[in-house]
């Protein structure tokens, strides 16, 4: 059963891969970099929310 699972690990890795490099082929630099920009906000956002979680769970179990 590991081994399944590591093949399916492996096949969606690939995948993962020859999207990103198709990607990076098929398009020009502008756009590149806009959609590079737009991933980098999300991830800025996203970074935000988990503190923001963290900090909410760490006051819940000290102070309750």
């Amino acid at each position: 059963m590991a081994k399944a699972g590591n093949t399916i690990a492996t096949l969606l890795i690939g995948a993962a891969v020859g999207v990103a490099v198709g990607y990076v082929l098929a398009t020009d630099k502008e756009t590149r970099q806009e959609d590079l920009d737009k991933v980098k906000k999300s991830l800025d956002n996203l970074k935000g929310k988990f503190a923001k979680k963290a900090a909410d769970l760490e006051e819940e179990i000290y102070h309750s």
